[in-house]
């Protein structure tokens, strides 16, 4: 079994774009409650990584964006994220992972780096628009990618419930999205 969740956690970071450190004492211990498994601990940090990353870029939606279809992707985006990051929180406390996340930070596919929000932060109309959307659909792609591994892996109920809420958000996010891309294209 443990041959098995650790092919599993593999998969699911490689997924992510994110690799093993060449060093494997550097990989840190983690003792979790029994009911998690390695894909769904993987899982739940990636998740918080990338929705904590996308919400700076939300942030600056009002004051920059000329069109009210990207602001209501905005708007929508930024719900279900916001209620996604704290369930997510919680689900982290439970699992007693540790505080310190090992994928803040990483750029992998779908992650709003610092870089994209200054580059963002620069920008205003149309070219932000284009830039936001484009951001926002790599985000919920990758989220919908993650969902579906967590969904067909993991092991812990709650974890699974919420990528499935995750898998049909973006499936509704999809229309405002769509509307939001026509005007910037």
């Amino acid at each position: 079994m443990k041959a098995k969740a650790g092919v599993l956690l593999a998969g699911l970071l490689l997924l992510t774009g994110c690799t093993p450190s060449a060093d494997p004492s550097a990989t840190p211990t983690v003792t979790t409650a029994s009911q998690f498994g390695g894909t769904d601990l993987a899982w739940i940090e990636i998740n918080i990584a990338m929705d904590e990353e996308l919400l700076p870029l939300l942030e600056l939606v009002p004051e920059r964006s000329g069109s009210d279809d990207v602001q209501a992707l905005a708007l929508q985006v930024q719900g279900f994220t916001t209620a996604e990051l704290a369930a997510l929180r919680a689900l982290h406390d439970q699992a007693a992972l540790p505080s310190e996340n090992p994928h803040k930070g990483m750029p992998m596919p779908g992650m709003v780096t610092p870089e994209k929000v200054t580059e963002a932060s620069a920008l205003t109309g149309k070219a932000f628009d284009a830039l936001v959307v484009g951001a926002i659909e790599a985000h919920l792609d990758q989220s919908k990618n993650l969902a579906d591994s967590e969904d067909k892996s993991g092991v812990e109920p709650q974890t699974r419930a919420l990528a499935e809420q995750i898998l049909r958000t973006r499936e509704l996010a999809k229309n405002t999205l769509d509307n939001a891309s026509q005007g910037v294209s």
